[in-house]
């Protein structure tokens, strides 16, 4: 599977929309991609393969010009989900948010919970708040001059993934991906993940099975005390820890999110951390 696969039908590249990497598999359940920061949905590449044969899938892309808050995005992808429903609609849904999208899965989650068979939160970003020199660097980020932004992009790199875990055209790909949210947008969604807040009264209404997948070695949020909250607050929830993973950790040859997907379901109390054994 190559990113250049990944590419959508008949739609603008303003529009919110849905790649379609997989052909259509109406026997099979939905599995709906909402991605990181970046908004391609193109990362997603490494996990297809291991997860065609039991779902059709789609990737969430958010275009490079949007500035929508999260009350819009979280409307529109709304929108987008229901049209899914509508052409099938005894069809399971497993909704996965990673980063920035886990946040977005949140929110949607909290308005149409009923929609989805499982939720997926993979190194949610709703812990962005906790790390204050991510804040910081959101204002720079506004500051920043043109000629300078693609090298700091370029240095977040050894925060976004465990550089020796992912192939070198995964390496590629996500510097691809980072570099082409202009550097507005880049603000702008920082300055959303530093806003976020979602009542926790609403999470507890939740009321679906919820899988929180950690990172043990994220240098950019502390992922593993993040899904711990998560775990507690969201009724039905389980957390997996995966120990030696960074923040993309879906890019990473070894980890295998349908295994995962099939070897964790919420399962007693006393079992719902857990670390994976690969």
């Amino acid at each position: 599977m190559t990113v250049s696969s990944l590419t959508p039908s008949r739609v603008a590249e303003n529009t919110l929309h849905f790649l379609r990497p997989t052909s259509p598999r109406p026997d099979l359940p939905l599995f709906l991609f909402l991605p990181g920061m970046d908004g391609t949905g193109k990362l997603f590449t490494v996990q297809i393969p291991r997860l065609m044969d039991a779902f059709e899938i789609r990737c969430l892309t958010i275009p490079k010009t949007d500035q929508s808050d999260w009350e819009t995005l979280a409307s529109k992808t709304i929108d987008l989900i229901d049209a899914e429903r509508k052409a099938n609609p005894k069809r399971e849904i497993y909704l996965c948010g990673e980063s920035f999208g886990g946040c977005l899965a949140l929110l949607v989650a909290i308005v149409a919970p009923q929609w989805f068979s499982r939720l997926i939160l993979v190194n949610p970003a709703s812990s962005f708040k906790q790390r204050p020199w991510l804040r910081w660097g959101s204002y720079l980020t506004q500051w920043l001059p043109d000629w300078f932004y693609p090298s700091s992009v370029m240095g977040l790199l050894p925060f976004l993934a465990s550089l020796g875990r992912i192939e070198t055209s995964e390496r590629q790909a996500l510097l691809t991906a980072m570099n082409s949210l202009p550097q507005q947008i880049s603000a702008w969604r920082l300055e959303l993940l530093q806003a976020f807040k979602p009542n926790e009264a609403h999470l507890r209404e939740i009321d679906i099975p919820v899988l929180v997948i950690a990172s043990g070695a994220d240098r950019l949020l502390p992922s593993v005390l993040e899904a711990q909250y998560l775990t507690k607050t969201l009724p039905h929830s389980q957390m997996v820890v995966l120990p030696d993973s960074g923040h993309a950790c879906l890019l990473e040859n070894d980890v295998d999110l349908y295994a995962i997907i099939q070897a964790y379901s919420v399962s007693e109390e006393s079992d719902r951390i857990v670390q994976y054994q690969r």
